[in-house]
């Protein structure tokens, strides 16, 4: 039975599990996704750039879907980057998505490396091939890496005139302000405000008016201490709760980024190894204990719920 929309609350990254030689760690994988559902993770979102889908060949990916949608079996719904420069091809990916089950797919808007990107109208025009491949809806990654302007207006305009276009999760600098003049413009064509970039800009973002969180995969039992109170009405509670966990968020964004959740997850004994693929590293070890302290003082269930 499909999930009631709009999804809202945390839908944190699932990392993708490798052993310490760098291969598929497929067990390790469905382990990660029952700690996170377990943990509270009201949905989950697979092959983002927090789970190193750029390490991954096409089939890794198609394996990795297939494991994870499987094994999730519609607990939650499940979010599937589908990301790709060409048209065509991200369309592809994202019908084969939602035949497997997902709920959504998130999509950034095509570049590759420095300079090589697209003007507004080829960025509208690949939205709506995507969008007319599917009937599931697209939540639109507007992040730092893609180095591409999306304006409010132009964001706002795919959301009224592209069916399937309705979440967007805004990670960039002053995210807030953005989601507030985008939900000013968009009015109902935006069913999904959400914000990411580790949950760091939360609270500024609830407040303007952000209903959902796509953050790290290794504390969302701490995320939902922020914004189930905050949904609830209670902002005070939430305020408290966000000035609690922001120093583990903190840590998270700025010493450890994608390789934290999966420290945490191989300390508390949810996986077997926190590898990374090569040439990434995982951070100092000091910097993994400082991590690993911070979640400690927190309560975060990752550290207990494998043990």
């Amino acid at each position: 039975m499909p999930h009631p929309r709009p999804y809202r609350g945390v839908f944190p990254v699932v990392p993708t599990i490798f052993h310490a030689d760098g291969t598929l760690d497929l067990d390790g994988q469905r382990r990660c996704v029952d700690f996170m559902i377990d943990a509270g993770s009201q949905g989950l979102c697979i092959l983002a750039n927090f789970s190193e889908q750029f390490v991954l060949t096409d089939d890794e990916r198609e394996t990795v879907m297939q494991a994870v949608l499987a094994h999730v079996a519609g607990r939650v719904p499940v979010i599937v980057t589908t990301t790709h420069f060409a048209s065509h091809i991200c369309a592809e990916r994202s019908r084969r998505a939602q035949d497997l089950g997902a709920a959504m797919v998130m999509i950034m808007p095509p570049y590759h490396g420095a300079t090589f990107r697209v003007g507004e109208p080829a960025i509208e025009a690949f939205f709506r091939t995507v969008s007319n491949a599917i009937s599931i809806p697209i939540m639109i990654q507007d992040a730092p890496v893609a180095g591409t302007p999306l304006s409010p207006a132009f964001l706002a305009k795919l959301a009224r005139e592209i069916e399937n276009v309705a979440y967007f999760k805004i990670e960039v600098a002053q995210a807030a302000a953005k989601l507030r003049t985008l939900l000013e413009l968009g009015g109902d064509a935006i069913e999904g405000p959400w914000d990411g970039e580790e949950a760091i800009t939360l609270m500024a973002d609830l407040d303007a008016g952000a209903t959902g969180s796509m953050t790290g995969g290794g504390y969302p039992d701490g995320i939902r201490t922020i914004i189930d109170p905050y949904l609830a009405g209670d902002r005070a509670a939430a305020k408290a709760a966000y000035e609690r966990w922001l120093p583990l968020i903190n840590y998270e964004n700025r010493q450890c980024g994608l390789a934290a959740a999966k420290i945490l997850m191989q300390e508390g004994g949810v996986i077997a190894s926190a590898a990374l693929r090569h040439p990434l590293a995982l951070p100092h070890p000091a910097a993994q204990e400082g991590l690993i302290e911070l979640a400690r003082e927190r309560g975060a269930m990752v550290l207990t719920w494998g043990r």
